[in-house]
């Protein structure tokens, strides 16, 4: 093996390792179904997230119903009550979503979690919704992360 194959296959092992495929629980996906989430940079679970830097937040879904639009909106879960956590783009027809949603078609939503240095370093639940034209949860997850400095 040479050694440009041996760097090639350790980049990719590397960027590998840097993605973990994110356990999470369904909170009430009526309108669709969750296959996978994925959050990169995300090395073990709970996600670690430094405070100042921006994770990507990747959630493969089925639509059950078509629909015009998506919005999402996050919460970060602490002590059970839900504190909003704004992200930077919340219309999911501009988050890798083409619109209009098709009834049975598998999406890809794709958005930044930006992590504030004013945050407190805590772990936490993050419950991310993405909701159809009828306000209804094409899919609802919660996971776990850490905020850390």
């Amino acid at each position: 093996m040479d050694y440009r194959m041996l760097c090639v296959v350790l980049l990719s092992f590397l960027a590998y390792t840097n993605a973990e495929q994110v356990k999470f629980v369904d909170c009430g996906s009526v309108q669709g179904k969750v296959i996978e989430v994925d959050i990169v940079p995300c090395p073990q679970q709970p996600c670690p997230l430094h405070k100042g830097q921006s994770y990507t937040v990747n959630v493969t879904f089925t639509s059950n119903v078509a629909s015009q639009t998506s919005t999402a909106l996050v919460h970060g879960v602490v002590a059970g009550v839900p504190v909003p956590f704004p992200i930077p783009q919340p219309d999911g027809c501009k988050s890798g979503i083409q619109c209009p949603i098709e009834q049975q078609k598998t999406y890809s939503y794709v958005n930044q979690l930006p992590v504030k240095n004013e945050y407190p370093a805590i772990k936490l639940v993050v419950e991310w919704e993405l909701r159809d034209d009828s306000s209804k949860d094409l899919f609802c997850i919660k996971f776990p992360v850490q905020i850390v400095n």
